[in-house]
């Protein structure tokens, strides 16, 4: 699980862009290429993602189509220029907040990364400088 906890709040990160894009309907979607974009990329984001989860998470969540999101990234990535509009619209109403509600008990519980302080290379600001004559 620690490996994959990154790849899961990609996942989490990228169901809850979506939803916010998509909040004003289906009509504005498909009448903004800006939305569209957005969606397609977060869409994108998403099932990279759950491809690089191991095997173990997958199988233990093996009712979730891990096959049919690599099989939509293949498209968003390779063969965008025939991307159907109203297919991506029926993924994001109907399949994401089934996905959503399948892992909610895991994405519930991820908070984001924490950062870690960076050690400085080489000399610190005073001991590398020599004074100006």
């Amino acid at each position: 699980m620690k490996d994959d906890r990154l790849y899961l709040i990609h996942i989490r990160d990228s169901m809850a862009r979506i939803k916010r894009y998509t909040k004003e309907g289906k009509e504005a979607f498909l009448g903004s290429t800006l939305l569209q974009d957005a969606v397609m990329r977060n869409l994108q984001t998403l099932t990279e993602s759950s491809q690089r989860l191991s095997a173990d998470f997958r199988n233990q969540h093996g009712a979730i189509d891990w096959r049919g999101m690599a099989g939509l990234r293949n498209v968003l990535v390779h063969q965008y220029m025939g991307i159907d509009l109203v297919r991506v619209w029926t993924i994001v109403e109907r399949d994401l907040p089934r996905l959503k509600r399948m892992l909610h008990p895991v994405l519930t519980g991820l908070k984001p990364p924490r950062s870690t302080p960076q050690k400085r290379k080489g000399r610190s600001r005073s001991q590398g400088r020599k004074k100006k004559k």
